[in-house]
């Protein structure tokens, strides 16, 4: 049984730091991309950032990049996603999904994903 979880959200002042991390099991991940998504309310599920976990590329929405960094624990089977200099409209709950490569870029995209966790809520108070 495959499963993503989430844990590390909470509330931070705008300009603040929060990392938040997901732990995956169930199957080997190796040939996934990891991705964080975000949906504020409202709104909809949006793209963050993603990272595979054979090479480490990454690749980061354009409302994040020089802000936010995705990475992997291998050994842990976790993706962390750092947030800097966070801002109040970076409030959301923050998800982590794993993809099974569809075709170039299709990472970008909430239906490409195989499997998700609940989320996590980050709030950035102004």
């Amino acid at each position: 049984q495959v499963q993503l979880v989430e844990s590390g959200g909470g509330l931070v002042q705008a300009g603040g730091s929060l990392s938040v991390s997901c732990v995956a099991s169930g199957r080997t991940f190796s040939s996934f991309v990891m991705g964080w998504f975000r949906q504020a309310p409202g709104k909809e599920r949006e793209f963050v950032a993603a990272i595979n976990w054979s090479g480490g590329n990454t690749d980061y929405a354009d409302s994040v990049k020089g802000r936010f960094t995705i990475s992997t624990d291998n050994a842990k089977n976790t993706v962390y996603l750092q947030m800097d200099s966070l801002k109040p409209e970076d409030t959301a709950v923050y998800y982590c999904a794993a993809e099974i490569p569809k075709y170039s870029g299709s990472y970008y995209y909430t239906y490409s994903y195989d499997y998700w966790g609940q989320g996590t809520q980050v709030t950035v108070s102004s």
